[in-house]
């Protein structure tokens, strides 16, 4: 008993001092490759934060567990955490670690930029390709464009000489016409038309068969008139539309083509009968004529004495065509 006892007192303290220095050893062996280790881990999350910038990339979080670990604590902890790590987890074998991946180099970022780069200028020489094809369309549709243009033009000058002939066409079909039914007088041919018009609507239809409304320039002509009317229309008497106005000046009587009117056959009032006393107030039903003033100012032609008669030019009645011969 007092010899296990000795052994104890001379063994134990030794134990003792042994294990303080190998602790201390492991303490400055830790402390040793802890700073190292710290320093790589800052150049790394260094060349991460500038590998971001160069790229446009957000900011990561960085290495967490890096950051919760206090400076005062070493890389591999105290044995007491050791120990109560291996309690509460369980030993599980694994195989060998898998090596880190290595950190970005600048050669790399430069790579990669690189990289970026060519792919923008493929994208860019392939929009250009397309504006290319783009421009060469617009050409070909403005061409198009231009013989469209060409063509509608050449159609459309095509269509108004066809008018121009139509028209000039109608206009000699209404002077034959007007000259072989109608009267024919020296160089002039007249033709009723019994088809109820104003006298403005009037001379455009004569001017569209090749004549004027009905212009006679002396007795002989309003004589020839008369009896063409009065053999058209009788038994009845109908007003007929003459080429004669005042439009322009009230008493300033024209031809539609523009000539002073020399000759008159303006309807008068019957005379009284002999051993009657006269009146003085026009006769009610054929008053003298022109009695319209500035109301009546288109001249008719009465068709069964000749006599004219000055009407509204809105007036609808038939009217009498003359031709060239």
């Amino acid at each position: 008993m007092q010899a296990a006892w000795l052994f104890g007192a001379l063994v134990v303290p030794q134990l003792l001092g042994f294990g303080h220095g190998a602790r201390g050893a492991q303490r400055e062996w830790e402390g040793g490759w802890g700073g190292a280790l710290e320093e790589e881990r800052e150049r790394e999350a260094l060349m991460l934060k500038h590998l971001q910038e160069a790229l446009g990339l957000p900011a990561g979080r960085g290495d967490d567990n890096l950051a919760g670990i206090p400076e005062d604590e070493g890389v591999w902890g105290t044995e007491e955490d050791q120990g109560e790590e291996e309690e509460a987890t369980p030993t599980i074998s694994s195989g060998p670690s898998p090596s880190p991946s290595p950190s970005p180099t600048p050669e790399d970022t430069i790579t990669y930029i690189l990289g970026r780069l060519a792919g923008l200028d493929a994208g860019l020489h392939q929009l250009h390709v397309r504006l290319h094809t783009l421009d060469t369309r617009v050409v070909e549709l403005t061409q198009g464009l231009r013989q469209l243009r060409e063509a509608t033009g050449n159609t459309r000058d095509t269509v108004q000489a066809l008018q121009e002939a139509q028209s000039r066409a109608e206009r000699e079909h209404g002077r034959l016409e007007g000259c072989l039914k109608g009267l024919r007088l020296g160089h002039k041919c007249f033709m009723l038309s019994r088809d109820f018009e104003t006298q403005a609507a009037a001379q455009a239809r004569c001017v569209t068969r090749g004549g004027n409304l009905a212009q006679p320039a002396d007795r002989q002509q309003m004589e020839a008139l008369t009896r063409y009317l009065r053999a058209a229309l009788a038994p009845y008497n109908w007003p007929v539309w003459l080429g004669v106005h005042d439009r322009r000046a009230e008493g300033l009587y024209l031809f539609e083509n523009g000539q002073r009117v020399s000759f008159f056959a303006w309807h008068r009032a019957p005379s009284p009968e002999p051993g009657a006393h006269p009146s003085a107030r026009p006769h009610p039903l054929s008053p003298d004529q022109p009695n319209g003033g500035a109301l009546e100012n288109c001249v008719a032609q009465a068709s069964d004495d000749g006599s004219w008669w000055d009407h509204d030019c809105e007036r609808r009645l038939y009217y009498v065509c003359e031709f060239p011969f």
